[in-house]
């Protein structure tokens, strides 16, 4: 029921002795309260002055003041240290994912990471503050409550202690039903999520191929079915309440049954037995609570689980093999060699592709939809690491992410100014690099804060001239606000023309990054925008190494060179010009995309 794991986070150990500390503190206090009180009673019931029941009045209601105190001390400490725990995982988080890349995202859904990264932290922190007082308290009240209890009446003790371990049975059992009820409904979250994410952004396409109505029947069902698993949750948690409350008033009954018939007999003095009586629901409370809590936190550990699944993951290793990179120049050079890339699955992503570009070439990757355009383009931005099956890069092979390694792929694919690589994910690389998606990501704050994505501490004078040469500059200054425009996240509030340009704009920012990776940037926008765009954006490609992946045929006459692609392999480059004349698979794929084709083909 709890994780082993969690014995690993840091500082565990020392806050779970320190509660431990306190519980046992906890216990006698409580011991106390049941021991003042009985006496109490005693001392009422024999008709005693009043004076003399004022000291025990107040012996309780230390006791009772000294427990409530020692329960708020324990639930700041466990707050704190789980805020702060939680903190820290959502860090780290955050850099694992950085660091492994978009692949690591796609693999597990947007939608997936994003509740993992949000709503999976405060679940984790619950966990993390209820489980440790929670468990603490289960091992350390019952004890020193049953001994006591045993010494005062041993057939009351002997009855408490039969009884625990049936409800921990019961618990137990209930437990693994609901911890596989609770997983099923974690699962249905995640795919509700990306659902929902997916949903989200083909909108426009779902509308416009006019299945948005068919999709939303799609929706519905998996909402419902993961309602349906809630319920089913809802129901083992009500079960299990049902049960352990059940038992412990049984018990507590049948305790009360023989010791009223003692008592009855004048077998049985009545201190023990008021002190039993008093002291038994406490004894249970502590398994009643984490019975109770148990339920409420298991998100918080299916979050847990899923948060260190992704922490385990390995990140790249020798990404400092590139030991320098000065700026890019015209004699540069990054080729590849026998560039082999394969998914889970064994689908196809690249296979053997050899090539090179020097200096400040235009290439363009082109292929029809899963020739491999994108896998190639994340190979070169060391978002994915290449398939090696050296003995000696072994290591390199578990980077992949989930990648399995077939064939006998090079083990240093990648070279840059003549030094092997295996792999590009390395910092002196990508720090030249600047890389615009489809659809870029635009955070909620000023257009300001967006352009200096690359170069936060940029000063003013820099971000207009960026907008200028990115085209936006004219349309940022009709705002009321100006550079200080406030724009929603994923870009809402503005058209995807501005979106592209405002990334388009936080490149020319960072002047360091001469090497531009576009992964088909206007794909999802109208014609008469994108050809606003690319007149923007074909003047800026001079003095950089652009690599362009698109399926819009008006780009090439931009271009020096075309990689053609076809089921992960590079069945022809060169000038478009010449492959026109010489290659097949370039001239049969023109033909399958002239669909694309218009007045732009001229420009």
């Amino acid at each position: 029921m709890i994780d082993k794991r969690l014995m690993r986070l840091p500082g565990m150990r020392a806050v779970m002795m320190m509660l431990a500390g306190l519980t046992l503190v906890q216990a006698f206090v409580i011991l106390g309260q049941g021991h003042f009180l009985a006496l109490g009673i005693v001392h009422s019931w024999h008709l005693k002055t009043l004076a003399g029941l004022w000291p025990l009045i107040g012996w309780f209601a230390a006791a009772y003041a000294l427990r409530q105190g020692l329960t708020w001390l324990k639930n700041r400490l466990a707050g704190h240290f789980a805020a702060k725990t939680a903190g820290q995982l959502q860090e780290e988080l955050m850099a694992h994912l950085f660091a492994l890349g978009p692949r690591a995202v796609a693999d597990a859904g947007t939608g997936n990471v994003v509740t993992m990264a949000l709503d999976g932290i405060p679940e984790t922190q619950n966990y993390i503050e209820l489980i440790l007082i929670k468990i603490l308290n289960m091992m350390i009240i019952p004890v020193v409550l049953l001994v006591y209890i045993w010494v005062q009446h041993p057939v009351a003790g002997i009855a408490l202690l039969l009884m625990f371990p049936v409800i921990i049975l019961f618990m137990i059992i209930l437990g693994y039903a609901a911890r596989d009820k609770s997983e099923t409904q974690y699962a249905g979250f995640q795919q509700m999520s990306n659902h929902f994410i997916d949903s989200l952004r083909g909108l426009k396409t779902l509308q416009l191929m006019g299945i948005s109505r068919q999709y939303a029947d799609n929706v519905y069902q998996v909402s419902e079915s993961y309602r349906k698993q809630t319920m089913g949750v809802l129901k083992i948690a009500m079960l299990s309440s049902f049960a352990m409350d059940f038992f412990a008033t049984l018990s507590i009954a049948v305790i009360a049954v023989f010791m009223g018939v003692d008592l009855l007999a004048g077998k049985l003095a009545l201190y023990p037995a008021m002190v039993a009586l008093i002291l038994a629901p406490e004894y249970f409370m502590p398994i009643r609570e984490f019975g109770s809590d148990y339920h409420a936190t298991l998100n918080g550990k299916n979050a847990l689980t899923a948060i260190l699944a992704v922490l385990a993951a390995p990140l790249p290793t020798q990404t400092d093999a590139l030991k320098t990179l000065p700026a890019w120049t015209s004699a540069s050079t990054v080729s590849a060699q026998d560039l082999s890339f394969q998914y889970p699955g064994k689908r196809a992503g690249v296979t053997n592709a050899t090539f090179r570009f020097q200096g400040f070439e235009k290439v363009a990757i082109i292929g029809a939809s899963g020739a491999g355009k994108s896998t190639l383009l994340n190979l070169l931005g060391g978002f994915l690491q290449p398939n090696i099956a050296a003995a000696d890069a072994a290591a390199n092979a578990t980077v992949a992410l989930g990648a399995e390694t077939s064939g006998k792929a090079n083990a240093t694919p990648f070279a840059i100014n003549g030094q092997p690589l295996p792999h590009l994910a390395q910092e002196n690389w990508q720090a030249h690099l600047s890389y615009i998606p489809q659809q870029p990501y635009i955070f909620a704050d000023s257009i300001a804060a967006n352009i200096r994505f690359y170069r936060p501490d940029a000063d003013d004078e820099a971000v207009q001239q960026a907008a200028e040469a990115a085209g936006i500059l004219a349309w940022i200054q009709t705002l009321p606000t100006g550079f200080a425009t406030c724009i929603g996240e994923g870009g809402r509030g503005i058209s995807g023309g501005q979106a592209q340009r405002i990334a388009l704009a936080r490149t020319l920012l960072d002047t360091d990054r001469s090497i531009w990776l576009f992964d088909e940037p206007t794909a999802h926008l109208d014609i008469e925008t994108e050809a606003a765009l690319k007149e923007t954006m074909v003047p800026l490609f001079a003095g950089h190494l652009v690599i362009f992946a698109t399926h819009r045929l008006h780009w090439l006459n931009q271009m020096d060179r075309v990689l053609v692609m076809q089921a992960g392999q590079v069945v022809a480059q060169g000038r478009p010009a010449d492959l026109a004349q010489t290659s097949e698979a370039y001239r049969q794929l023109v033909h399958e995309m002239r669909g694309d084709f218009d007045a732009m083909a001229e420009k």
